[in-house]
């Protein structure tokens, strides 16, 4: 699950990847090149139910994240950036919404919905060049060769191609499976899913939810494939230097109840249609990722490849029953503890022990 953090000069990205990853600021290889970084996927349900088991390891679900240099059209002409970008799952887009005297913008005032339009732009008119590129190739080889295949392609791209010439994203293309997989192998950068990523001022801080949503309802409603998330990223700097302890009387002093960060790296993972199942119990409390709607066969081949193909049953039960009744004999007891086949469409928040040969 890898999310590439984009956006323009002096918005904030490489703080926040930082704060998110703990990474600092290294010296760069070269000008162009993306840093990686790991952040853990917060789980309240795994907190608790490690409060339960007092287990010696705590193994949370992640998200690596890539910290890529400013959307420019020169970032976007190098060839190592540009491969980098692609192999992403999907982009977070830090875009600048505090004011600054002391951080200038580079286009000398700060616009959110401009920004949001220009960087878009130019991952469009990428796409456009490896779109027309193609086609030109196409269009030699099927002088050559009779294959209904190339002739597939060429409608597909040209489809492809009037849609990003109208300043479109590929995400709005409506594809059928065939298509999808067909265009998915081109890494286009504006099919990407997109999080777009607020960063607000300080005294914006309070309102993080309802900017949030003034957004993801006005100007941004109805983007196929995008989703909000706001963040305060000087508030979530000074977060970073507090003791744990501290954390919730810091936040609350703003009216909040968790960290923008927290939200950022689940709306994250919920972009990515993702979601966690989690197992438990005195040696390890673990959550693993899986797609939605995954199976019970699909879960236990996520713990171990053995266990897909020798799969028997899954014992399953809701993360708060087991909380609530101490533990798996309590589950057993009140007949709350499942058995269920492969064909079983495992829910978020799902804790299984795989039965297996």
């Amino acid at each position: 699950m890898r999310t590439a953090i984009i956006g323009l000069p002096m918005t904030g990205k490489t703080s926040l990847f930082t704060i998110l990853t703990g990474v600092r600021e290294t010296a760069r290889m070269g000008t162009l090149e993306a840093r990686m970084g790991i952040a853990k996927v917060p789980d309240a349900r795994l907190d608790a139910l490690a409060e339960l088991y007092q287990p010696p390891k705590i193994t949370h679900a992640t998200v690596e994240y890539l910290d890529f240099p400013s959307i420019s059209k020169e970032a976007l002409r190098d060839p190592s950036c540009l491969a980098s970008l692609r192999v992403a799952d999907a982009l977070a887009h830090v875009v600048r919404v505090f004011e600054s005297d002391t951080v200038p913008h580079e286009k000398g005032t700060v616009d959110p919905m401009r920004d949001i339009e220009d960087v878009g732009m130019e991952l469009i008119l990428s796409d456009l060049v490896v779109v027309e590129k193609r086609l030109e190739r196409l269009e030699k080889d099927r002088k050559k060769i009779k294959d209904p295949e190339l002739d597939h392609e060429a409608a597909l791209l040209e489809e492809a191609k009037a849609l990003l010439e109208s300043g479109k994203p590929l995400r709005e293309m409506t594809l059928n499976p065939e298509q999808e997989k067909r265009l998915r192998g081109f890494q286009f950068l504006s099919q990407k899913p997109v999080l777009f990523v607020l960063n607000l001022g300080e005294n914006d801080a309070p309102r993080l939810r309802e900017v949030e949503a003034e957004y993801r309802n006005g100007p941004l409603a109805g983007r196929q494939g995008t989703a909000v998330a706001a963040v305060c990223g000087k508030i979530e700097a000074e977060l970073a230097e507090l003791p744990p302890e501290e954390v919730g009387d810091y936040l609350e002093s703003y009216g909040l109840k968790e960290s923008g960060l927290e939200r950022l790296i689940s709306a994250t993972y919920a972009l990515l249609g993702l979601m966690s199942f989690l197992t438990a119990g005195e040696t390890e409390v673990r959550a693993w990722t899986i797609p939605m709607n995954s199976t019970a066969v699909k879960a236990a081949g996520a713990i171990h490849t053995d266990f897909e193909k020798k799969f028997i049953r899954a014992e399953v039960v809701n993360w708060k029953a087991l909380i609530e009744h101490g533990g798996y004999p309590g589950v057993r007891e009140k007949g709350l503890l499942r058995l269920e086949g492969k064909e079983y469409i495992v829910k978020d928040g799902d804790v299984l022990v795989i039965r297996h040969g």
